[in-house]
């Protein structure tokens, strides 16, 4: 029996169990993923635009939470009712009649068009109106970003926000609580990438000897020196990775680089 004791002791695991640290580690993962989408802000694919240059496509304006600006069959506009799951986290995103799509008019301006294929913009009396066919000074919107948060400014320098009869009006001259937005769009996210490969080497053969010629060139007589040599001794080298070893070649025979004797 004294052979026994040296034995470690472990729990028995039954057939059919799962593994409590597995279980635990897929909660990790899961609670780290719900909390990358809360920083984004992602409601169903749609998520919230920090800067101007975010704005493109088909957009949505949240104002509150899960209450998304509506277009109605008679131009007029008014919020829309909450969306379900907004509070049980089974969020949903904005409807057809909620969504716009982004037209860029210049580095600080945009329009919006509904689905009804009109665009959107102010009237005599500060309300937003969506009759038109086409752009004009009426129908031009200013995001203006500042500490996070979002205020959309119309045509007549006001802030658009929802009245107490329930229409979207442009009649504030300052952003407070009410005249705060968030525009949501459903645009692909661009994931910025690492890139390792130089500038120069980015290009065909050609190009990237003019690259490196440019980099390295004396400039003694302002011209720049490129080697009129066939190109298909620069694909070969770069296949068999001499590739610089053979533009330093070219630029020496020309006296083109300024570290070449």
């Amino acid at each position: 029996m004294a052979e026994y004791s040296c034995v470690k002791s472990t729990k028995l695991v039954l057939k059919g169990t799962k593994s409590k640290n597995k279980k635990k580690n897929q909660d990790k993962k899961r609670k780290r993923e719900e909390n990358a989408e809360d920083r984004l802000d992602i409601v169903e694919g749609w998520w919230t635009v920090t800067n101007f240059g975010e704005i493109t496509g088909t957009v949505a304006i949240e104002m509150g939470q899960g209450t998304y600006i509506s277009a109605l069959d008679n131009g007029l506009f008014t919020l829309g009712a909450p969306h379900k799951g907004w509070y049980e986290r089974t969020y949903e995103g904005p409807s057809p009649p909620e969504q716009f799509t982004a037209v860029k008019l210049s580095d600080t301006r945009i329009a919006l068009k509904s689905g009804y294929g009109k665009y959107l913009g102010i009237n005599s009396d500060g309300l937003v109106i969506g009759r038109s066919d086409a752009i004009g000074s009426r129908e031009q919107w200013e995001p203006v970003f500042q500490e996070g948060k979002i205020a959309l400014l119309a045509a007549n320098s006001c802030f658009i926000r929802c009245n107490e009869e329930g229409d979207i009006e442009a009649k504030s001259k300052t952003a407070g609580d009410e005249e705060m937005i968030k525009i949501r769009t459903c645009a692909e996210r661009e994931a910025k990438q690492k890139d390792d490969i130089p500038e120069e080497d980015k290009g065909n053969v050609k190009q990237c000897e003019i690259n490196y010629v440019k980099k390295f060139q004396s400039f003694q007589d302002r011209k720049l020196k490129v080697s009129q040599e066939d190109s298909k001794a620069l694909k070969k080298a770069r296949k068999e990775g001499t590739f610089h070893e053979a533009l330093l070649d070219r630029r020496a025979k020309l006296k083109a680089d300024r570290y070449c004797k």
